[in-house]
Parts: structure tokens; C-alpha cells; sequence
């Protein structure tokens, strides 16, 4: 990657939500599958992707918010929103390929997630919601050495940092 897409994207600093401790998120996994999931707790897990294109967090250039999750705990289903830094960003689907595995990772598997592009965010956003909802699609993608391994870099960049 030679050329930037958005060389200079705006950098926002962490909201003011409250960090839960990691006591608090291990208790989590040890507390009975009944335990409801919030929308906080979802943007825990995604918050410190890091962006393919720039060495900062998806919670840093404001991509991921946590007023654009939304958890319906009877019907077992996430939905997140995520909002490219620019409307022509190539690297959207590999962002929310990275916001899918995260949640896959971190949330119990009757949880249906649903991973999309704000409305109105992005030139691409059908094609980009259409692309991320098939998990056939996704699979295959995650299949490839070269995307996997990109995936990982952003989901692990920052604990390795």
C-alpha cells in the first residue's frame, strides 16, 4: 500500500464510556449462559481493532460506536453499524470482516450477528452488506492465507504492541 486512501483521517480520543476490568470481563465467561449480552460489552470486544490502513483503533477514528450496536438478547442477535472514515475507503470490507471474526471469538455461538455499513456511510455499502451477511462468503475469505493474516494483524496489533 503505496498511496494512502485517507491520509489524514481524523483521530477522536476514547469516549467516555466506563472500561470494564478484566476481572469484570472474565466473569463474563464464568457466569451462566443466561447472562444477557449489552451493547457496551459488544463494543468492549471490537473497540480496539486496529485500522488496516492506519496504527489506530476502530474506537479512535470513530468507526465503531457504541450508540450503533444494537442487542436483542430473546431473539439472540448483535447488530452492529460501522461508519468507513471516508466514503470511498477500500479497506471497508476488511473492517467489517475484522468487527465479524472479533464477535465470532468473543460472543457465544447463539448469538446471529449481523455486521454492516451505516447507511448512507460508504459509495459501496450494498455491495460491502451484501458481501459481509454471506457466511459461506466470509468463510471462504478466511480461508486464504494472505486475508486471514490480515484479519489477525488487526485484531492483534494492538495486545502485541
Amino acid at each position: 500500500m503505496s498511496e494512502l486512501i485517507n491520509p489524514s483521517p481524523e483521530i477522536h480520543h476514547g469516549t467516555n464510556a466506563t472500561e470494564r476490568t478484566p476481572i469484570e470481563l472474565a466473569q463474563q465467561f464464568i457466569e451462566t449462559v443466561e447472562d444477557p449480552v449489552d451493547a457496551m460489552e459488544v463494543f468492549q470486544y471490537v473497540r480496539s481493532i486496529m485500522d488496516p490502513e492506519h496504527p489506530n483503533t476502530l474506537e479512535q477514528l470513530r468507526v465503531v460506536d457504541p450508540s450503533h450496536i444494537f442487542v436483542d438478547n430473546d431473539k439472540h442477535s448483535v447488530k452492529l453499524l460501522f461508519t468507513p472514515t471516508v466514503p470511498h475507503c477500500s479497506m471497508t470490507t476488511l473492517i467489517g470482516l475484522c468487527i465479524r471474526v472479533k464477535l465470532q471469538m468473543c460472543l457465544s455461538s447463539k448469538y446471529k450477528c449481523d455486521v454492516r455499513v451505516a447507511p448512507g456511510s460508504h459509495n459501496h455499502e450494498v455491495e460491502v452488506n451484501k458481501q459481509l451477511a454471506d457466511k459461506e462468503r466470509v468463510a471462504a475469505a478466511l480461508e486464504g492465507k494472505g486475508l486471514a493474516d490480515l484479519v489477525h494483524k488487526c485484531l492483534h496489533e494492538l495486545a502485541d504492541a
